[in-house]
């Protein structure tokens, strides 16, 4: 498992994964129920060497995980490719199945074939608006969509002359 020293780090991984399949644990070294469950996500890891495992230290990146929205520990994030985010939970050592059962529906041979996503626009800007994380996100520009030439725009009053004809006859 990595340990993610940033927020940058964690885009960067994210970005960086391609089509693999990312989980994303968010634990604290001195919560119990985390330190349950660590040995578990690790043979996890361990059976799942085309997976690639995450670790945030929520102590150390509290800051970073309440702009990630995560509130209560230990806290899961799914993420692939272009699809970005698949899902988020929170599970305990009496709940693994509800881990067991999202690595086996997002199994790790599926690919996205397009750009990696990574985290939402929505978390980027959450994250760079924060002075405390040091990260800096530059939205892409929105491409406005090319509207039709005057001409190509047909007008209400404009009818052919079938139309006319057929108007005419139903007022007799």
């Amino acid at each position: 498992m990595k340990e993610v020293t940033s927020a940058q780090d964690l885009v960067d991984s994210l970005l960086n994964a391609g089509d693999q399949l990312v989980i994303v644990d968010f634990f604290s070294p001195g919560c119990g129920g985390c330190k349950a469950l660590h040995p578990k996500i690790c043979q996890l890891a361990e059976m799942n060497p085309h997976v690639q495992f995450l670790q945030v230290n929520y102590e150390e990146h509290k800051s970073m995980c309440y702009n990630l929205n995560v509130h209560v520990l230990t806290f899961f994030r799914f993420y692939r490719g272009a699809q970005g985010r698949l899902c988020s939970f929170s599970c305990t050592n009496a709940t693994i199945k509800k881990f067991k059962d999202a690595l086996a529906k997002h199994k790790p041979d599926r690919c996205s074939l397009a750009p990696t996503k990574g985290l939402d626009e929505k978390e980027l800007l959450s994250l760079a608006a924060n002075k405390d994380l040091f990260f800096n996100y530059t939205p892409n520009p929105v491409q406005p969509t090319p509207l039709p030439a005057a001409e190509e725009i047909p007008t209400s009053f404009e009818l052919k002359e079938s139309e006319e004809k057929t108007l005419v006859g139903a007022g007799r």
